[in-house]
């Protein structure tokens, strides 16, 4: 199996779900004493909360450039971003280190091309809303993304800051999410695109009136079929 290098801590509550998640896939596939070979850098997160300027951006770059060359450094071939708003700077980091990073969005837009997914709402932090970075991606794949409403925005915001990243999960939210799902379907989309990592302390994968494509669990399948792909 390959070395994989995660860089974490963007929550620790997502780096958890990708440490679990990664080993449940090779556990599967090479046996039940087998774990996926990972070098994880869990970043402080403080630093890195709800960056707005293009200063505080560029201070977020720098800090994941520095990651990524210690992973490198340390043997990972392949990294993984266990964050949807940090590929914001997926670009700079990218360009400082030789070994590839395996981009969320392309992950999810592969999957969804390949489902035939059409149309499709995207739910996550302001910047994975809103901006091009993420939103193109998907784009490129074919999928149409409706258009972000500002009020559905800072809801899904704040219970990402507040709660989620903490670890906490409540009903209230839970049924916010719900409804959101809902007005979504009725706007049109096919499916719902869970662009926070997080989000899935809340929305049920499962049982929800469209088809939902979890981003974590998404990047999370691709990253251990690379580790597992090896010679």
């Amino acid at each position: 199996m390959r070395k994989l290098g995660l860089i974490g801590g963007i929550s620790w509550v997502s780096t958890r779900s990708y440490y679990e998640q990664i080993n449940r896939i090779v556990q599967k596939r090479e046996g039940p004493r087998s774990s996926a070979p990972m070098l994880i850098e869990s970043l402080d997160f403080a630093p890195l909360f709800r960056l707005q300027t293009d200063e505080d951006w560029e201070r977020a770059a720098a800090i994941l450039i520095a990651s990524a060359k210690r992973l490198e450094s340390a043997g990972a071939g392949m990294l993984v971003i266990g964050a949807n708003s940090m590929h914001r700077v997926y670009r700079q980091v990218e360009a400082e280190i030789s070994i590839p990073i395996l981009h969320i969005a392309e992950c999810v837009g592969e999957k969804m091309a390949a489902d035939g997914v059409k149309r499709a709402a995207l739910i996550g932090t302001r910047n994975v809303m809103t901006e091009s970075f993420y939103r193109r991606r998907l784009v490129q794949h074919g999928v149409d993304l409706l258009p972000p409403q500002m009020d559905t925005v800072e809801a899904v915001e704040k219970i990402i800051y507040e709660e989620l990243i903490i670890g906490k999960a409540t009903r209230q939210s839970e049924r916010v999410f719900k409804t959101i799902i809902t007005e979504k379907a009725q706007e049109g989309a096919q499916a719902i695109v869970l662009g926070t990592t997080e989000l899935e302390l809340v929305v049920d994968t499962k049982a929800n009136v469209l088809p939902i494509y979890d981003s974590t669990q998404i990047h999370a399948q691709s990253a251990a079929e690379w580790i597992l792909s090896g010679d």
